[in-house]
């Protein structure tokens, strides 16, 4: 007999924080553990690198654990599906309560490891261990770890199965199901159609944009209107500025690449745009050319600005941080004056990136576009296509598993009831085999 217990740490009211807890009988393997942004930004001037983990938890800014300290068993693995703060921004703040190694790709290992070098209030030692999607890791002598490969809006995600005696139990917590990505594979259906097979326990999955029709778009989409509108112009010798998620590797690779088709140096300006781009080079996951220059520290930034108004807009394209309105950004330094570059009338601002749908940053980000507007800038809004799965995807996903109960995360309790109807949709029964969870709460499955 095997005993199931899928607890919700974080991550189940809200966008953000994301982390759960899977108990096999009483050995427990933790997933993710993230930062709620939102929250930390109300503060001024809060340093989280120096904040201790129970005033964070307060703030409903990481994961609230200590209802760990009631499930009874011994945390085995922490593991990490992809390389986004809401899955990895609290380790630095919660993974030392835990003897056991943090396990993750190669991508993600060394953007934990940015996280935990940074830190100034905790100790992390556990030990970091790199899994490649394909691979597996046995951790107890009944448990085994498999990293299945997906794809979503930073490389090197994965869906997470964790295999015990009765079945295996899946973890699909940010994804898409991309069949022509621009890095990296497509997600290895063979296989999720051969878990299904054997038999899933259960399905823990993202509902984040499970209420939106058909399924999402493929990566390649937003590499064509990309392309369309930096090459597709008449206007081609005006300043161009684009901001996008730093974290999009495919996204800034293929921006890099237009600004040599454009004849334009690419200039990469932000410290998480020397982070993660800079990681991602180093690890070879792209190439840059040589021309390419990223700056991270505010004055090289200035200097790199003062250089393109001195040479000339139009020889260069400034791939910049700042897309949600974050205050201290680069995009954000420049809508107020406070750079040397200066916008003038004609010149485009192209946002590569949503507006992530909570009211702090859509006031933020209107600020933003309102005050670029007032200098004469012209916007180009939403050049891009999501990473999260739509409600057809969703439905996909389940037919492959065919998991015998079903739970959505990663999201409010809207997302949820538009991803409990699918679902019913399916054939699952709200309460039977389908489960709402709220942050706090463990759900017990006895599997013969």
């Amino acid at each position: 007999m095997t005993e199931v217990g899928i607890i919700a740490v974080g991550g189940y009211n809200e966008m953000g924080r994301n982390m759960t807890a899977i108990r096999i009988n009483e050995d427990i393997i933790i997933i993710d553990m993230g930062l709620r942004l939102d929250r930390v930004q109300i503060h001024e001037d809060v340093e989280i690198d120096k904040m201790h983990s129970l005033e964070l938890i307060e703030m409903g800014a990481i994961p609230d654990d200590t209802i760990m300290k009631q499930v009874n068993g011994n945390v085995r693995a922490i593991v990490c599906t992809h390389g986004h703060l809401d899955h990895i921004g609290a380790i630095s703040k919660l993974a030392h309560r835990y003897t056991a190694p943090i396990i993750s790709t190669p991508y993600t290992t060394a953007l934990i490891k940015h996280q935990i070098d940074s830190e100034r209030k905790f100790g992390v030692k556990n030990n970091l261990v790199s899994l490649k999607a394909g691979e597996r890791i046995e951790v107890t002598k009944d448990i085994e770890l498999e990293f299945v490969n997906a794809q979503h809006s930073i490389i090197d995600t994965i869906f997470l199965v964790i295999h015990t005696p009765s079945g295996s139990v899946v973890y699909a917590c940010d994804f898409k199901l991309d069949r022509t990505p621009t890095i990296g594979e497509a997600p290895d259906f063979e296989r999720l159609k051969e878990l299904g097979d054997e038999g899933v326990i259960a399905l823990i999955t993202e509902s984040t944009n499970a209420g939106r029709n058909g399924k999402a778009p493929s990566e390649q989409i937003a590499h064509s209107l990309l392309r369309d509108v930096l090459l597709g112009t008449e206007e081609s010798d005006v300043g161009m500025i684009v901001t996008t998620f730093a974290s999009h590797i495919s996204r800034m690779n293929s921006i890099v690449k237009f600004a040599e088709e454009m004849g334009r140096i690419p200039i990469l300006l932000g410290r998480s745009m020397e982070r993660y781009v800079g990681t991602a080079h180093q690890l070879g996951y792209i190439e840059l050319p040589e021309s390419v220059e990223i700056y991270g520290n505010r004055r090289d930034i200035d200097k790199a600005l003062a250089k393109i108004m001195d040479k000339g807009k139009n020889k260069y394209l400034p791939v910049v941080t700042g897309h949600q309105g974050e205050p201290g950004a680069v995009l954000g330094r420049i809508a107020n004056g406070d750079t040397p570059y200066k916008i003038e009338v004609a010149d485009r601002i192209i946002f590569s990136a949503n507006i992530i749908p909570n009211p702090m940053t859509q006031a933020n980000r209107y600020s933003l576009e309102t005050k670029l507007k007032m200098k004469g800038a012209r916007i180009y809004d939403n050049v891009h296509v999501s990473g999260h799965a739509y409600r057809e995807d969703h439905w996909e996903l389940l037919r492959m598993l065919k998991p015998e109960h079903v739970i959505p995360a990663h999201g409010n309790i809207q997302m949820h009831s538009e991803y409990i109807q699918m679902a019913e949709d399916a054939g699952y029964e709200l309460g039977d085999t389908l489960h709402l969870l709220r942050n706090g709460e463990e759900l017990y499955i006895e599997e013969g």
